[in-house]
């Protein structure tokens, strides 16, 4: 997670909100639409099989469009999917 909250940190430029991101993203100087779709995100991530249309119509309800969420799904199942093969792979990105 270090590369990603380095390159989030240049991107943002804000050291606190990359801290609070790492702790824990619900307790975050974030609005309510921002940690919904973060929400979704490790609902995809960690119980893929859990998701079902009523997830997706809260993204809707937080004014995202369909165009947002099939962008919101494809960049974290893409993620996941690049994590898996290098930990597959035995590949070692960062000390552990």
């Amino acid at each position: 997670m270090e590369h990603h909250g380095a390159a989030l940190h240049m991107l943002t430029k804000d050291k606190e909100l990359v801290l609070q991101l790492k702790e824990n993203y619900l307790e975050a100087s974030l609005d309510e639409k921002t940690k919904a779709m973060l929400s979704y995100a490790v609902q995809l991530t960690r119980r893929p099989a859990s998701v079902k249309d009523e997830h997706v119509n809260q993204l809707r309800n937080h004014g995202f469009s369909d165009r947002a969420i099939l962008d919101i799904c494809q960049i974290a199942a893409y993620f996941n999917f690049v994590n898996r093969m290098a930990e597959g792979l035995g590949v070692q990105l960062e000390e552990k």
